[in-house]
C-alpha cells in the first residue's frame, strides 16, 4: 500500500479524550475514529489488524474442536425471556419494537441463540459434546465508556459455547479453552493472568477472567506471588486473623455495656476513644438490593470494607446500593452509631469474620453511644453468614498465608461453566443413554477483539509509538523512500513492486514529506521491521533496514533485501511461535 493512496492520516497532537496510551496512539495513528461516545470506526490498518486478531482466534478455537456459525445481533425478547435475562438485564441492554410490535433486543452476548440452537437440533447423547463460535459484533450500552476501544458500547467479541452431556464432561472441557486463549494472548503479545472472576450476569457456577496487567486497568486483582493464588477482587478471599485470638481460645464475654462515645462516628475514633483494635468492632451499613424494598442491615468486623459484588450475590440481586442518609433517619438511624443489636425489619448479613463468642465493640443505635461486649448469635441473629468482605493488599492468602499483592488489570476474556442455566430454563434437552431426559451442561467463552487490540498497544509501545508484533502488524514492512532525485525513487519503486511480488505485507511512504515526518509516522505506525531508500544508504551499499523493536541499523545489498526481509519477518515470527 501506498501511503500516498492510504485512506487516514497520523496526528502529532494527543486527542483530548484519550485516557489511555493505547487510545491516543490509536487515534493518533489513524488506526481508529470516534463516531459517538463508545462506538468507533475502525479504519484500514486497524481493520487489517483485527482480521489477523480474528485469524489466530480461528486457529485456536478450530484447534479444540470448535465450529464456526454466525449468529443474529438481533434477538427477539422471547428467548431472553425464557432464560429470565430479559427482566434481569438493565439499561446496559438496547430494547426496541419491530414493526409489528413485537419486543427485540440488542444481543449483549449469544446464550439465549445458541441455546435456542441447540434445542432444536440436539436429541441424543451421542451428538455430545459439541462447540459452536462466531465472532460478531455487540452493542451493551454502557454509562461510561472508557479508554477507546477498552470499554467501548459497539464491540466485536469471539464468544462460544460449549454443550455436554454431564459436568464431569464439562470440566474436562474447560481447560482446554483455557489455554487456547492463553496461547491466543501470547501470539497477540499480551501476557495474561488468569484470575477467578464472578459470574455475574452470565450465571453459573464458576468463572476466570483472562487479565492483562497494567496501571491503567479499571479491574483490581488479588495475586500470591508466593502460591500463584489469582483472583478479581470481587471475588477474592483471604485469610481473616483477629488480633490477639489467633491460637487461642475465645475467652468468656459478658453482658453487652452501653457506653457514651460522643461525636465518635467512625471506626478509628471510637476504638481510639474506648483503647480497643479495629478487629475488636463492628462496622454496619444498610443496603437496599436493586429493586427491592426490604433494607439489608450488613455488619462486618471494623478493620475491613464490605464487598458490594460478594454482597449483592449474597442478596441474589445484581446490584446493591447504599441507603441515603434521609432513608437512614426514616428508619430512625445514626451513620456511625448502627449495630444489628435491637433492630428489627431488616435481612441481617454478617461476614464470617464475625467471630461467634467474641465480644465486640458495636454502635448502640443512639447517637453518641456504642456498646461493649456485644456477641454474635447471642447478642443479634444474622439470616446470612457469609464472606462479603474485600480483599485487600497485604492481608493474608487464604492458600498459603503469604501477604497478598494488589494489581490493576484490564479483562481481555473470560470462561464460565454455565452449568444448565440456560438449558433447563430454555428446554434444551437430550435423552440420555438411559432413555431419560436430561438438560445439557453448557460453557461459555468470551474474548474481546478490539480490546485485545486496545491491550497489544498498551503493551507493545514506546514513547514514539506503536511497536508491533509482527503476527498482528496491520504490515511487516514500512518502506521509506528518502529525497526526491531518480535514483533514490527508482531503488525504492523496485523494491516496492519486489516486495509486491513476493507477497511481502508493505506499507510504501512515497510521501513529498521531510526525512523528519516520514521517520516520526514510521515510529508512531511501528511496523515490525524499517526499510529505508536514500542517498546515503545508496551510497554506502543499498538499503538501510532495521528492526521497530531495536535501536540499531544495518545497510543490505539491493539484491539481497528480499531475503533478508524475509528472514527477519520469519524470525520474528519465531517469537510469537507457540509449541
Amino acid at each position: 500500500m501506498r501511503m500516498t493512496k492510504a485512506f487516514g492520516k497520523t496526528l502529532r497532537e494527543k486527542p483530548s479524550e484519550a485516557e489511555m496510551a493505547s487510545h491516543e496512539l490509536m487515534v493518533r495513528a489513524g488506526l481508529i475514529a470516534k463516531l459517538a461516545a463508545g462506538i468507533y470506526d475502525y479504519l484500514p490498518l486497524a481493520w487489517r489488524s483485527v482480521r489477523k486478531i480474528e485469524d489466530i482466534m480461528r486457529r485456536e478455537m478450530d484447534a479444540i474442536g470448535g465450529q464456526e456459525i454466525n449468529m443474529p445481533v438481533v434477538n427477539p425478547a422471547d428467548i431472553w425471556q425464557e432464560s429470565g435475562r430479559w427482566y434481569d438485564i438493565g439499561p446496559e441492554m438496547v430494547r426496541f419494537k419491530d414493526r409489528s410490535g413485537r419486543d427485540m433486543c440488542l444481543a449483549m452476548t449469544h446464550e439465549e441463540s445458541v441455546t435456542d440452537l441447540a434445542r432444536r437440533y440436539v436429541d441424543s447423547y451421542r451428538q455430545l459434546p459439541f462447540v459452536l463460535y462466531h465472532i460478531q459484533t455487540k452493542f451493551r450500552d454502557e454509562p461510561r465508556s472508557r479508554g477507546g476501544l477498552v470499554r467501548a458500547r459497539e464491540f466485536i467479541m469471539k464468544d462460544a459455547y460449549s454443550f455436554h452431556r454431564d459436568s464431569e464432561d464439562l470440566q474436562r472441557y474447560y481447560p482446554h479453552v483455557c489455554r487456547a486463549y492463553e496461547r491466543i494472548c501470547n501470539a497477540c503479545g499480551v501476557p495474561v493472568v488468569k484470575v477467578l472472576s464472578d459470574v455475574g450476569m452470565m450465571g453459573g457456577n464458576m468463572a476466570h477472567e483472562f487479565t492483562y496487567l497494567t496501571d491503567a486497568g479499571e479491574d483490581t486483582l488479588i495475586l500470591c506471588p508466593e502460591c500463584g493464588y489469582a483472583a478479581n477482587r470481587e471475588v477474592a478471599t483471604f485469610r481473616k486473623e483477629r488480633a490477639g485470638t489467633v491460637g487461642s481460645e475465645l475467652p468468656k464475654v459478658g453482658a453487652t455495656e452501653k457506653v457514651s462515645t460522643p461525636g465518635k462516628n467512625t471506626i478509628e475514633l471510637v476504638c481510639d476513644y474506648l483503647g480497643v483494635d479495629p478487629t475488636a468492632s463492628i462496622k454496619t451499613m444498610i443496603y437496599f438490593p436493586q429493586g427491592g424494598e426490604k433494607p439489608a442491615l450488613v455488619a462486618i468486623r471494623g478493620d475491613l470494607d464490605i464487598n458490594e459484588r460478594k454482597l449483592a450475590n449474597c442478596l441474589k440481586t445484581s446490584e446493591v446500593r447504599l441507603a441515603t442518609p434521609e432513608e437512614l433517619e426514616k428508619f430512625g438511624l445514626v451513620q456511625g452509631y448502627m449495630s444489628p443489636v435491637g433492630l428489627e425489619g431488616f435481612t441481617v448479613v454478617a461476614d464470617d469474620s464475625l467471630q461467634e463468642g467474641s465480644g465486640y465493640v458495636a454502635g448502640a443505635n443512639e447517637k453518641d453511644f456504642h456498646l461493649k461486649n456485644v456477641v454474635p448469635g447471642r447478642d443479634f441473629k444474622a439470616d446470612v453468614w457469609a464472606d462479603i468482605a474485600s480483599a485487600r493488599e497485604g492481608a493474608p492468602c487464604p492458600v498459603c498465608g503469604h501477604p497478598l499483592d494488589a494489581r490493576r488489570g484490564i479483562e481481555v476474556g473470560n470462561t464460565f461453566m454455565l452449568g444448565t442455566k440456560y438449558s433447563a430454563s430454555m428446554g434444551a434437552y437430550f435423552r440420555d443413554e438411559d432413555g431419560s431426559l436430561k438438560p445439557m451442561v453448557m460453557g461459555c467463552y468470551g474474548m474481546g477483539v478490539g480490546r485485545l487490540l486496545a491491550c497489544i498497544i498498551q503493551e507493545n509501545r514506546d514513547e514514539k509509538g506503536i511497536i508491533w508484533p509482527v503476527t498482528v502488524a496491520p504490515y511487516h514492512v514500512h518502506l521509506l523512500s528518502l529525497g526526491t532525485s531518480a535514483r533514490v525513487k527508482d531503488a525504492a519503486e523496485g523494491v516496492y513492486q519486489r516486495f509486491n511480488e513476493g507477497r511481502v505485507e508493505v506499507l510504501y511512504d512515497d510521501r513529498d514529506e521531510s526525512a523528519g515526518v516520514k521517520f516520526n509516522d514510521a515510529d508512531l505506525l511501528g511496523m515490525p521491521v524499517r526499510v529505508t531508500i536514500s542517498e546515503r544508504s545508496l551510497d554506502r551499499g543499498g538499503a538501510e533496514i532495521k528492526l521497530r523493536r531495536e535501536k540499531g541499523s544495518t545497510i543490505v545489498p539491493l539484491e539481497e533485501l528480499y531475503a533478508t526481509v524475509n528472514r527477519m519477518i520469519q524470525e520474528e515470527f519465531e517469537r510469537y511461535r507457540q509449541d
